[in-house]
């Protein structure tokens, strides 16, 4: 899509539509956003649009809650360990063959998307955090460095931890902060984020927090794990849509 102002609508509707999504279920910014723009872009460039923005909303939901302190603490081997996978995986993303980076982020979005569908909860205990979560970052920062995503597994290890409400909140606040900055530097590193694409990521915080705002605003007229179970089936839909297109280009 080369036509700038038809490239500037879609990625208005791409975060509106994020935006609204977060609001309504409380997460899904980053992943609905550069699914939609990988459509019309490399995976690369819409990983780079998207940093400011899921910055700014996670910041929010980071000091948002009470225990920032201790959550940091609780998960900063977690958190480091993101960064190093991000580093170690970013070559994937910025590499010369954009369907690589394309087939992967079509297939983590399914692969998210059917967890959410099909997977069920399951419940790690406290004794297992020292090695498991080091490991869960790397994980993490490795499908974050190849594809932007930085949802699978730590989103699912965090719901596991049996944490109260606003807790989780604020920890899935802080590893998506955490996960948003190592991107942005490992982007950096390697050339991929210069100032058109900052300007870029800059107006799409506008669109994202309107798209949030309506998303508060009609969360209590809709049925939430309704929109959840739809938004997995999207999810679904949109991972295997781009990994046909990258494995098979028309």
């Amino acid at each position: 899509m080369n036509d700038f102002p038809v490239l500037v609508i879609w990625i208005t509707f791409a975060f509106a539509a994020a935006g609204f999504v977060k609001g309504v279920v409380g997460m899904g910014l980053p992943t609905v956003a550069i699914g939609l723009l990988s459509i019309v872009m490399p995976t690369v460039s819409a990983a780079a649009i998207l940093v400011i923005p899921s910055l700014f909303t996670n910041l929010w939901q980071l000091f948002a809650g009470p225990q920032f302190a201790g959550l940091l603490r609780r998960f900063v081997s977690m958190m480091l360990a993101v960064c190093a996978g991000t580093f170690m995986g970013i070559s994937v993303l910025t590499g010369p063959s954009a369907a690589t980076a394309g087939a992967a982020l079509g297939a983590v979005l399914m692969a998210y998307g059917l967890f959410g569908l099909f997977g069920r909860r399951f419940t790690v205990s406290r004794r297992a955090e020292p090695w498991l979560s080091p490991l869960i970052g790397l994980t993490t920062g490795l499908i974050a460095g190849a594809t932007g995503i930085f949802v699978i597994p730590m989103v699912p290890y965090l719901s596991s931890l049996g944490l109260a409400k606003d807790d989780l909140i604020q920890a899935l606040g802080l590893s998506f902060t955490a996960s948003t900055i190592a991107l942005a530097a490992a982007l950096a590193y390697k050339g991929q984020y210069q100032m058109p694409v900052i300007w870029n990521s800059l107006l799409a915080v506008l669109p994202a927090l309107a798209g949030m705002y309506v998303g508060q605003l009609v969360r209590d007229k809709l049925r939430p794990d309704v929109f959840r179970r739809w938004f997995f089936v999207g999810l679904v839909l949109l991972g295997a849509y781009m990994l046909i297109n990258a494995l098979w280009p028309k």
